[in-house]
């Protein structure tokens, strides 16, 4: 079963890719958001060249090993970008699969279909602590929540805060709010090592259970040091791209847990290599996906599949005020949450069908075999 037809459906936010095969087969995938029509451009001058007339074919076709293949013939152009658009084909190709076989990509994987826990994921730092308990306050009455993330210090905010005392406010107002939840917070890359344990410290005495990102991501030396200093699990990884940071940041035990993000990483194929690292290492997985793109679905159906998987879905409450971009991708949403838990279901790849409207918007462009032959 050989790929005939790539697509790309996009937005500068966010950006679809249907792939078809020789026999008509089609599914769908999800180059990364932000900056998604330039991760296009990309998909269809330097994956869609390589990638084209290959085997796809669940029971024939190496998926891992056509990434490996394109990141070869493209080694001049390592990096973000080309990670991004390899996470578009990877993730049409999964759907293809389920849709062929009759099953979801999970049952794929080596899982099932079932409930993930999710944990309610704050992006926003404009907001008060006083606000932001009562919204997620708010979310455990709704939804049955019973784990919660918010943000400290100010992303890559060189060790400022927000606004004076943010930080030193709503880590015990969380625990104030709700005393008997488990509670995250995201440094996004904000301190210095010293800082970082200082803050450390008071998530402790708080009783949190999650501190990312505490000092810039490319400093593994930085984030290690946290990590050995405090007993909260220190957590990240959702910034890299390349599998052989991914092996030197599991090797030195940089982090208690790994965050890797599919689509920032390239696909399932190679997040599973990333899992399989961390299981070697009897370290879980807890994957970034921090917008109710489709790569919040991939996240659920590897948390059912993985063995090494962590407690929690990440599982994004911004609505249009942060991320407007997600209004009306969906024909239906596959993102309910009902006693603090979203659902993986048995329909086949990976269960859902993006707007027609939102196509008839977006920028499309394809790439056909005939182009390459």
């Amino acid at each position: 079963m050989r790929l005939t037809r790539i697509e790309s459906f996009v937005t500068r936010d966010v950006g679809f890719v249907r792939v078809t095969a020789e026999t008509g087969a089609i599914g769908w995938g999800q180059v990364s958001t932000y900056q998604s029509d330039i991760t296009a451009e990309v998909l269809h001058r330097q994956v869609a060249p390589w990638a084209m007339g290959a085997d796809i074919s669940m029971e024939t076709g190496d998926l891992g090993d056509l990434t490996d293949l394109v990141t070869e013939r493209e080694h001049k152009f390592p990096g973000s970008y080309l990670r991004r658009a390899l996470g578009g084909l990877d993730t049409a190709v999964w759907d293809l699969r389920g849709r062929v076989a009759g099953q979801p990509v999970a049952a794929l994987l080596g899982g099932s279909a079932g409930p993930v826990r999710a944990y309610a994921s704050s992006m926003k730092r404009d907001i008060t602590p006083e606000n932001e308990t009562l919204r997620m306050q708010r979310l455990a009455d709704a939804h049955g929540f019973t784990a919660f993330k918010v943000r400290a210090g100010a992303e890559v905010g060189r060790g400022r805060d927000e606004w004076p005392g943010r930080t030193e406010a709503i880590i015990p107002a969380m625990r104030r709010a709700l005393p008997e939840a488990d509670l995250l917070i995201d440094g996004n890359s904000c301190y210095a090592p010293e800082q970082a344990i200082a803050v450390g410290r008071m998530l402790e005495d708080h009783g949190f259970c999650h501190f990312e990102e505490p000092c810039p991501y490319w400093e593994y030396e930085q984030t290690r040091a946290v990590a050995e200093a405090l007993e909260i699990d220190v957590t990240g990884g959702e910034q890299d791209c390349e599998l052989q940071n991914w092996r030197r940041m599991i090797d030195m035990r940089a982090v208690d847990v790994a965050q890797p993000d599919i689509l920032y990483l390239g696909g399932i194929a190679r997040t599973l290599r990333v899992c399989r690292m961390a299981e070697a290492a009897a370290m879980p997985v807890t994957p970034h996906c921090a917008n109710l793109s489709m790569v919040t679905l991939f996240t659920m159906h590897l948390l059912r599949a993985i063995p090494n998987a962590g407690p929690y879905l990440e599982f994004s409450i911004e609505g249009a005020d942060y991320y407007p971009w997600q209004e009306g991708l969906f024909r239906a949403s596959p993102y309910a949450v009902e006693d603090g838990q979203a659902r993986v279901t048995e329909a086949p790849g990976w269960g859902v069908e993006i707007c027609p409207d939102w196509l008839a918007r977006s920028q499309y462009r394809v790439s056909e075999a005939a182009d390459f032959a």
